[in-house]
């Protein structure tokens, strides 16, 4: 299941480090996180899964709920391979899930 649909008090801090309260099989709320860096990286200038350290050469790093549909999108801007700022986004919640109040990179 999307994790943020199970989540309380979902944040980003310090550019890469998501943080919620996770319900768990029983229903009880999880204090859970789990550092973006481990698993995503900066290749020229686009996010991508099971890459490292995108924060290194992020800039304006945004974390929110967006849309009707209600998707959890990290959007930053990174450097390319030309020293140009790139706008890039992920829906983070294509890769991580939450398993029993515990952040899950799948």
């Amino acid at each position: 299941m999307s994790f943020h649909l199970t989540a309380e008090n979902l944040r980003l801090e310090e550019g890469h480090i998501l943080i919620a309260q996770l319900h768990n099989a029983d229903g009880e709320l999880v204090d859970s996180s789990i550092d973006l860096n481990t698993i995503i990286g900066n290749v020229d200038g686009r996010l991508e899964w099971g890459g490292q350290n995108f924060s290194e050469s992020a800039h304006e790093v945004q974390f929110g709920i967006e849309s009707e549909n209600e998707v959890p999108i990290l959007r930053v801007l990174l450097k390319n391979a030309d020293e140009q700022w790139a706008a890039a986004d992920v829906n983070l919640s294509e890769r991580i899930v939450n398993e029993n109040g515990t952040f899950v990179f799948v």
